[in-house]
């Protein structure tokens, strides 16, 4: 057979980098987290704008469009300045049977645990949701239950 029928692998385009997978829950965030979706949408535009590898800006190009849309859907809420309960924006503490952690609760692009920010659509912080200072609640975790008891609630730092 003459190999000029036969298609070199290296004839072929590289595949375009995968979509970043968008969630279908509501796009709430802080006014923190809007700051910086519009952060990375205004870095990636500055980077697009300069001369890259072709496979750069193919991953640029798919990281804006991921940016752009959580822009376009996103929903600012502010924390209440006196939270009564667990809710968005709020910084919780609980007793984990001896140990204490706290976290705030922010919108799923802003939650970096390590930082103790939680994600509102975390197994975790939705267990918690509407539970008052003292409460008691069940956390389902590695098919087991403990109880948590909420300790504290301040206005997290998410402005």
């Amino acid at each position: 057979m003459s190999r000029a029928f036969v298609k070199e692998d290296s004839d072929a385009p590289p595949p375009p980098p995968p979509e970043r997978p968008v969630s279908a829950a509501p796009n709430l965030v802080t006014p923190r987290g809007a700051r910086l979706i519009a952060g990375e949408v205004a870095a990636l535009q500055g980077l697009l704008a300069a001369p890259a590898a072709p496979d750069v800006t193919a991953i640029r190009r798919r990281d804006l469009r991921y940016w752009q849309s959580r822009l376009a859907s996103m929903r600012v809420v502010t924390p209440d300045a006196t939270p009564q309960a667990v809710s968005f924006g709020v910084r919780v503490t609980i007793r984990r049977g001896n140990t204490e952690q706290a976290f705030t609760i922010v919108g799923e692009d802003e939650a970096d645990p390590s930082a103790g920010l939680l994600a509102w659509t975390a197994p975790l912080a939705r267990s918690l949701a509407d539970a008052a200072a003292n409460e008691v609640v069940e956390f389902e975790a590695g098919g087991r239950t403990e109880p948590l008891t909420v300790i504290g609630l301040a206005t997290g730092d998410v402005a």
